[in-house]
């Protein structure tokens, strides 16, 4: 598999824990107020880019599938009440955003529709061919290894199975992009601190951002994977990005 410069971006670099061990501490330390930033810091946009990864999946009509990378389980909650799918089970290597995810189903009463789980991206653990769609919202970038997690869950998708990503990318106008920097290096990173105490947590953020492989790369990769019918949607002025492709 290939090696990525973002797959070497961590959280807390005088850590010695590997990439994968280092995020789930840094969500696990923010998980009681990551809904509340992810709000504020996006202005409500990010509920936005959510719907319209999720509306990819509207002419499939799932009944089986994976959220990978589900944290509080905003997508799993979501893509029900877009698709009403017979099952979603989310996976995440934070018990910390799961708890608050399963709090969050209960309440809805959601808790016979949607499974919460620990599990890790690149090592899934369910059969080949199991899922008839799989939606990851702004969890590759997370990834220790970006190739395996993506073949790991070409594995799991059923035949014509569609795989939903959902990530953050860099603007390409000149203006924004300058905007885009500021709010990036500058208030993102204080917001966190101030609501969170956690401002590596932002900081990695930013550094992931501008290292992952994105828009042409990132459907490149899909490609070189064997996923069909590949494409990529840019949104908000090149802020987000949505990626499909099918098994």
């Amino acid at each position: 598999m290939t090696a990525f410069e973002h797959d070497k971006v961590v959280p807390y670099k005088e850590s010695g824990l590997s990439k994968k061990q280092q995020v789930a501490g840094m969500f696990d330390d923010i998980s009681g107020k990551y809904d509340f930033l992810n709000r504020f810091l996006s202005a409500g946009t990010d509920l936005g880019w959510r719907k319209k990864a999720i509306a990819q999946l509207n002419i499939l009509k799932p009944k089986i599938m994976l959220d990978v990378a589900t944290g509080t389980a905003d997508v799993a909650i979501m893509a029900y009440n877009m698709l009403k799918p017979d099952k979603i089970t989310g996976i995440d290597i934070s018990d910390g955003m799961l708890e608050v995810g399963r709090k969050k189903i209960n309440k809805l009463g959601l808790q016979g529709n949607i499974e919460l789980l620990n599990g890790d991206s690149e090592a899934i653990s369910f059969n080949d061919n199991t899922f008839d769609a799989i939606t990851v919202a702004f969890g590759v970038r997370n990834f220790q290894h970006l190739e395996t997690g993506l073949q790991e869950m070409k594995r799991v998708l059923k035949p014509g199975g569609k795989l939903v990503v959902l990530e953050f990318s860099k603007p390409r106008m000149p203006f924004v992009r300058s905007l885009y920097d500021f709010y990036m290096k500058m208030v993102t990173p204080r917001m966190g601190k101030l609501f969170s105490r956690n401002r590596d947590a932002y900081k990695y953020l930013d550094e992931s951002i501008r290292k992952f492989p994105e828009g042409k790369q990132f459907v490149a990769i899909l490609d070189k994977l064997e996923y069909k019918s590949t494409y990529f949607k840019s949104l908000s002025l090149g802020i987000c990005s949505i990626y499909c492709g099918t098994k």
